[in-house]
């Protein structure tokens, strides 16, 4: 028999915008509101609610890459890469992160290109887009904005994140997915790779669904708790390349993971230390 392969983090994601396209960086600094530059950016709406994939499934094609100084560099069809740094004011305007209200920092509206040509950021994208939208900022994770009480422990936050810090998922449960969705309606459709379910670490060497029963986990020198399952909305079905949508993973996981009213792929997180995480870490269930 051969011996079981002791799981190791695959891979490591940060998406610095929210709903945007991000970076696979070989290490990431666990911060206690999620991975370093993990989602501190988000476009919001006229009204202040949080524009995503959801509603814009072009977002899907655009990229930003977290810069050192917490800036970061945007580019999407028919833009060039825009340098955006920090926006350095102390006033505020409210993010609204489906339903909690969130005090952020409007970008600065001047962004420029390699050949330095300035660009007001806010209109550009709202005219990639197609819609009024505005930039903004996360400038004091510690602070902004609570982990939902039902799951958190007094003083933990998140950032722009749906609702906690990190998110896992396993190659092993995506291989498992991939082989219903190939018996399934929409074959056609798979297989499926791991960025539709935009998770913060990847690992391999689990068995499918594994992940189900974790509770605690030790990822190389950092541990995290295991908050809740990931209940999976309608980006699961935009490819990623294309911002086209389709039916999968949602029919499959709606007949195999529907759990009560949410269909699961993947489970929460909640940092418990910090640290730095490296691909090839080896990751230990602990509970």
């Amino acid at each position: 028999m051969p011996k079981p392969v002791h799981p190791v983090l695959h891979a490591l994601r940060v998406h610095p915008v929210k709903s945007m396209a991000g970076c696979t960086p070989d290490s990431a600094v666990v911060e206690p509101w999620g991975l370093a530059g993990d989602r501190r950016w988000t476009l919001i709406d006229t009204t202040g609610k949080a524009v995503t994939q959801r509603q814009q499934p072009r977002l899907a094609l655009a990229r930003a890459e977290p810069l050192p100084d917490g800036g970061i560099r945007l580019s999407a069809p028919g833009i060039d890469p825009l340098v955006i740094g920090v926006p350095r004011t102390d006033d505020t305007v409210v993010a609204d992160i489906f339903g909690t209200k969130v005090e952020s920092v409007l970008a600065g509206p001047d962004a420029h290109d390699a050949d330095g040509t300035r660009y007001d950021v806010h209109r550009t994208l709202s005219r990639y887009l197609g819609v009024e939208v505005r930039l903004v900022h996360l400038d004091d994770p510690a602070v902004r904005r609570p982990v939902d009480p039902a799951y958190a422990r007094p003083g933990e936050t998140v950032s722009f994140a749906d609702g906690f810090p990190l998110l896992v998922t396993t190659t092993a449960s995506l291989d498992a997915l991939n082989s219903l969705i190939a018996q399934g309606d929409h074959p056609d459709e798979g297989p499926l790779p791991m960025e539709r379910f935009r998770p913060n670490l990847v690992v391999a060497g689990a068995s499918p669904w594994e992940e189900d029963d974790w509770q605690r986990i030790a990822v190389g020198e950092v541990t995290f708790r295991v908050a809740k399952p990931c209940g999976r909305c309608v980006i699961t079905t935009t490819d990623q390349r294309t911002g086209e949508r389709g039916k999968e993973p949602l029919r499959t996981l709606g007949h195999y993971r529907r759990f009560g009213s949410q269909l699961i792929f993947g489970q929460n997180l909640v940092p418990e230390s910090t640290g730095t995480l490296r691909v090839g870490d080896p990751v230990t269930v602990l509970e």
